[in-house]
């Protein structure tokens, strides 16, 4: 009889995770699994790609729940009295002054969870695949029947916000903590000690075989232009660093290279996309800045470039970094969590301080020196992504 596993996540945005989610359903085999993805909001360019073999569905209760947890608590117990509904102000407050003096926000989760039904459905493993997301979390724990509950840490805690007192309620239920860089696990143990013995390490799925296919794919890419191309990939948000990356651009066209710097990203945070774009004008650089946008398939993007850069200020496993090794792309990352775990500095790419100043030293570096670039090509050509290691840990839990 086929397993039932439940992933959820909030959308399917091209993003890491839901690229992540797509890769390891690709291994997965479908004749021991029967997999339901549930959503939040089941939208984004990524459901296309899910495989038909999956099921997917989406809650009913978000809106209403979600419009509860973005409001103050203050707020909401304002608006009860203003409405003349005072049991429930009273019932309120008292909820969030136990909370705020105990420091015990589950007490807040289980009042904005109260109308939200049970799943009827009972599974093998349910997996908080977008961890830590407190929503998705809380959920998983409280409201689904499974014999065996996982979440799945694709953030780095000590920079992505989350509230110890709730997750160390939460995480207590959980039955597996998977994380995706051995740093990442690191910065969560050091917040939640007690996690040692039930946290393990996961790394994302990536298939060099299926990304090497994907890249042969023929593309309009800016073929008249014969300086230098610089690709970054992941959605417009602060800390993937792409205004860093304006502003070394343009450091590197006044020394006077010929270089364009192309983005391959979402654009879901509005006033991100327009912060940049304001930052790209402000430097003259609208015609050497390039805003992609979205792309399902980023590989021959990355294929066509002569330099992959990773200016992100945090990240906890970065997929694009292990897409560009896989297409032997010389790489400059920043320091962030699991570079290190990727790049050995020097060998197969270079890690630099998040710091335009370096940044810009290094791009220079590889700029004036191309040998130094054909040297890092071939030392990634002897290197393998072996990731059978991983999809045989969660096959051998199930």
């Amino acid at each position: 009889m086929k397993k039932k596993v439940l992933f959820m996540v909030t959308t399917m945005d091209v993003g890491g995770v839901e690229k992540s989610l797509l890769s390891l359903l690709s291994v997965l085999p479908k004749e021991k699994y029967d997999i339901t993805i549930m959503f939040l909001n089941k939208q984004g360019e990524f459901l296309k790609a899910i495989p038909d073999w999956v099921k997917t569905e989406e809650v009913d209760w978000f809106t209403k729940v979600w419009s509860l947890i973005r409001q103050s608590p203050p707020k909401i117990f304002r608006e009860y009295l203003k409405r003349k509904r005072f049991l429930e102000a009273f019932n309120f407050g008292l909820i969030y002054f136990l909370s705020r003096e105990l420091k015990n926000r589950t007490l807040l989760y289980r009042y904005y969870f109260q109308r939200v039904p049970k799943n009827p459905k009972q599974y093998d493993i349910a997996i908080a695949y977008q961890g830590p997301t407190e929503v998705i979390d809380y959920y998983i724990i409280n409201k689904v029947r499974a014999k065996k509950k996982i979440s799945w840490v694709h953030f780095d805690v000590s920079k992505h916000f989350i509230d110890q007192g709730l997750y160390k309620k939460l995480y207590r239920k959980f039955d597996k903590i998977y994380v995706v860089s051995h740093e990442a696990r690191e910065q969560l143990i050091n917040r939640i000690p007690n996690l040692t013995q039930k946290t393990e390490v996961f790394l994302n799925i990536v298939s060099e075989k299926i990304i090497k296919n994907l890249s042969t794919e023929k593309i309009e890419f800016d073929e008249e232009y014969k300086g230098t191309r610089i690709l970054t990939v992941g959605r417009i948000a602060h800390e993937k660093g792409q205004d860093i990356a304006v502003k070394v651009l343009a450091k590197l066209r006044n020394a006077g290279y010929e270089v364009r710097w192309y983005c391959v990203g979402g654009k879901e945070y509005k006033h991100e996309y327009e912060k940049l774009t304001s930052l790209i004008n402000h430097y003259g650089l609208s015609d050497h800045f390039i805003l992609l946008g979205p792309k399902l398939n980023p590989y021959p993007y990355i294929s066509k470039t002569n330099l992959y850069v990773q200016p992100s200020r945090h990240e906890g496993y970065c997929i694009a970094l292990a897409e560009a090794k896989c297409l032997n792309k010389p790489i400059i990352a920043t320091d962030f969590i699991g570079a290190y775990e990727q790049i050995i500095d020097g060998e197969t790419g270079y890690i630099v301080n998040i710091n335009e100043e370096e940044l810009f030293e290094r791009i220079k570096f590889l700029l004036d020196n191309p040998l130094q670039q054909e040297k890092l090509k071939m030392n990634l050509k002897n290197t393998e992504i072996d990731t059978t290691s991983e999809v045989k840990k969660l096959i051998n839990y199930a």
